[in-house]
């Protein structure tokens, strides 16, 4: 998959009067906004089985919606595009600790609303790990079920499973799988299994100050195929704002994040890698940083650097971050 950023043509966009404010859903004063944390509606529940196999394309494996569902024997559609995987990675242990790949994924790829992984230099995973054990790295939206997933799992998981677990995503190489466009105009969602997902009849809305990252096609990404990518839908003129940040500091706002990550921001000795990276992550990492909830060993490095940035800025620089070549 190729990434693409690219503007929606205005014939295209039907919906609302460009520029207004879509609705946000359970925004107050103080929160955090509620398109980079997707909550969970109290109905929310995965499709039925009605038994039959699901196939993917490009592999040649049947499960049915239950197996690809199972977190502690996790579906693994292309079992030759990454190498085998360790226990704790494939099956986890019961009942806390969850395969690692069902959510991040046996490529370790991972999805909008977790991180990917393939790539992240070992000892940085190892600490993350350490921090939601301590209670050092929570999120700014206790209701998100994955940072509090992450935080049960941590607690649960020994340091030998850590290891193995970060050894194996440190040795992958993370592959174009989010495609950046630009646009006025995107298609109205609703949140299920923590992620965005369009609802249907094809209404559209306008962007306003948002990031929408939705599946590609739901179908395969509900039944874990790692194959299967997302569409980033992001503010027209964000990536430039956002290069300009990245790049330069914005004229002091900020620092280039190349110093640290890398001149092609794809990490630097223990320094995580950006470029690629789920914008929606990205915005909440900053967001998380900045808002003081995300305290762990690393973190303190950021805050300068995130004090000054708006909200705005925050949505330019994921925008960018995940247009660019990982």
């Amino acid at each position: 998959m190729r990434i693409l950023i690219r503007v929606l043509p205005l014939a295209l966009l039907l919906g609302p009067a460009i520029g207004a404010e879509p609705p946000q859903q359970g925004k107050d004063a103080g929160s955090p906004p509620a398109w980079a944390y997707p909550v969970n509606p109290p109905d929310d529940k995965p499709a039925p089985d009605d038994g039959s196999l699901k196939h993917v394309p490009g592999s040649s494996k049947a499960m049915t919606r239950t197996q690809a569902l199972d977190s502690f024997n996790i579906p693994d559609w292309h079992t030759d595009e990454h190498p085998a995987m360790p226990d704790v990675v494939e099956h986890g242990r019961k009942p806390d600790v969850r395969g690692c790949g069902y959510c991040h994924l046996p490529n370790g790829l991972g999805r909008p609303e977790n991180a990917s992984l393939a790539g992240v230099p070992a000892s940085y995973i190892e600490q993350q790990v350490a921090d939601f054990r301590r209670g050092a790295r929570i999120s700014s939206e206790p209701k998100m079920a994955p940072p509090a997933a992450m935080i049960v799992i941590a607690a649960a998981a020994t340091d030998a499973e850590v290891k193995a677990a970060a050894g194996y995503f440190s040795r992958l190489k993370l592959k174009p799988w989010i495609r950046v466009v630009e646009t006025q105009t995107v298609p109205k969602t609703r949140v299920s299994g923590s992620m965005f997902v369009q609802v249907e009849g094809g209404d559209t809305e306008p962007i306003g100050l948002r990031i929408v990252e939705t599946p590609e096609n739901l179908e395969r990404t509900e039944l874990r195929d790692a194959a299967s990518g997302f569409i980033a839908y992001v503010p027209v003129g964000s990536v430039k704002k956002g290069e300009a940040l990245v790049t330069t500091g914005g004229e002091g706002k900020t620092t280039q994040c190349a110093i640290c990550h890398g001149p092609e921001l794809r990490g630097l000795g223990p320094v995580p890698p950006l470029a690629g990276r789920s914008p929606s992550y990205i915005f909440r990492q900053l967001y998380d940083i900045q808002h003081g909830v995300r305290q762990g060993e690393w973190s303190e490095l950021m805050r300068a650097p995130v004090a000054r940035l708006s909200e705005e800025d925050l949505v330019s620089i994921a925008a960018y971050l995940a247009s660019r070549t990982p």
